[in-house]
């Protein structure tokens, strides 16, 4: 074991960092709302081919990146609570073979209420992971059916007392906005799921997306979705209760105690580094002036025999130049209440945001400015992001 299960998870520095994301795309079954890379296999998964698969792409991915210091892992998928300790602590060596991997950099599995048990927690704890993000999104029995889930609350709640008494830290997810659901419910269990000591929360609302079955569904006239009035009150009502509850939005989905933000996912929304290993995962990698961006292939099988054949399952491998890395930042950092870095969006795009248009989004109260470093998005404006990225970036 090179990973040492430290119980002390580092600070966050206020740097992008360097992380690396590792896909495991198998699940049990296919969520209907579920537009991930996530196939169900009705074989056992070869494990152990896998994760030498998974060994000969992270190498592949070091000679991409070079010598690099890793602040953050991340394993999703998915569903990595479906893999053996063995195979999760294999994979984790294989990166702390590549890279240098500093003792207690945040180390995160994605988690199924459905697929969790006491041994295999502290397995996956004894090979490094000291956080758990865990797959809940419902918290009544109904909505967990409508959503296609396969464990109830009750199997919800002792997967969370598990989570919390194994892991240094821990955090899951709830989907809302869900069809017929009221304010006054979504309040009291958003209440519920801040009681259970978490210090994490992820918040999405319900989106409908192709290629998925409630696509399917809503496109025949047999699902109906709130309409974006009574779903932005929802989002209102999130942020309300959750910053009155010491949990106030850091991402427009993402809820933290203070110090307790992902620091991988702020990997991302602050344009770092990270390889993607695994099927389905993307990638961006310093490469001179330009960032590569990679991309593997999706179907697992495919991805496996062409890791065997060649070391990596890369099917994307493109050179961004400054102008779209200088797009690319300031959708993602605008996701942020921390904002974007505007020397750093400038040095990239080498030019300052229009003056005209920063000027009618200011009046419109959608953004701010934070000192003369820092642009971000207000509350109100968070419920436009799109259109607020838009207008800057053009």
């Amino acid at each position: 074991m090179l990973i040492k299960p430290n119980a002390n998870i580092l600070p966050d520095t206020g740097e992008p960092g360097f992380g690396i994301y590792l896909h495991w795309p198998f699940c049990a079954a296919k969520c209907p709302y579920c537009d991930f890379n996530s196939h169900v296999r009705h074989q056992p998964v070869d494990q152990q081919r896998f994760a030498e698969a998974f060994i000969k792409e992270i190498a592949y991915m070091r000679e991409l990146s070079g010598p690099k210091t890793v602040t953050s892992i991340f394993v999703g998928g998915g569903t990595p609570s479906l893999m053996d300790p063995a195979t999760i602590e294999t994979v984790l060596d294989g990166v702390a073979r590549s890279w240098h991997v500093p003792d207690g950099i945040e180390i995160t599995m994605e988690a199924n209420p459905s697929s969790v048990e006491a041994d295999r927690f502290r397995g996956y704890r004894s090979a490094g992971v000291n956080r758990v993000s865990m797959g809940v999104q419902a918290l009544n029995d109904k909505d967990l059916r409508f959503l296609g889930r396969l464990h109830n609350v009750e199997e919800a709640l002792k997967a969370i007392g598990l989570a919390r008494d194994i892991f240094p830290r821990m955090s899951f997810d709830l989907i809302y906005a869900r069809p017929d659901q009221t304010i006054e419910a979504w309040e009291a269990e958003l209440k519920q799921a801040i009681s259970y000591a978490v210090d994490h929360l992820s918040l999405y609302q319900l989106t409908i997306e192709e290629g998925t079955a409630f696509y399917g569904l809503y496109k025949a006239g047999k699902l109906q979705t709130l309409d974006e009035e009574r779903a932005a009150d929802l989002y209102e009502a999130t942020q309300e209760i959750t910053a009155a509850q010491g949990m106030p939005a850091y991402e427009v989905s993402n809820h933290a105690r203070p110090g307790a933000e992902s620091r991988h996912n702020l990997t991302y929304w602050r344009y770092g580094d990270y390889a993607g290993i695994g099927p389905g995962a993307h990638g961006r990698l310093r490469h001179g002036a330009a960032k590569r961006a990679t991309a593997t292939e999706r179907n697992p099988e495919a991805w496996l025999q062409r890791v065997e054949a060649e070391r990596n399952g890369m099917v994307e491998n493109e050179l961004l130049g400054p102008e779209e890395q200088a797009d690319e930042l300031l959708l993602m950092g605008l996701r942020l209440r921390e904002g974007v870095d505007l020397a750093r969006w400038q040095h990239l795009s080498r030019r300052d945001p229009d003056p005209d248009r920063e000027q009618a989004l200011l009046d419109l109260g959608f953004i701010e400015r934070l000192g003369n470093s820092r642009l971000r998005c207000t509350p109100k404006g968070m419920l436009v992001l799109d259109s607020v990225v838009a207008d800057l970036a053009f």
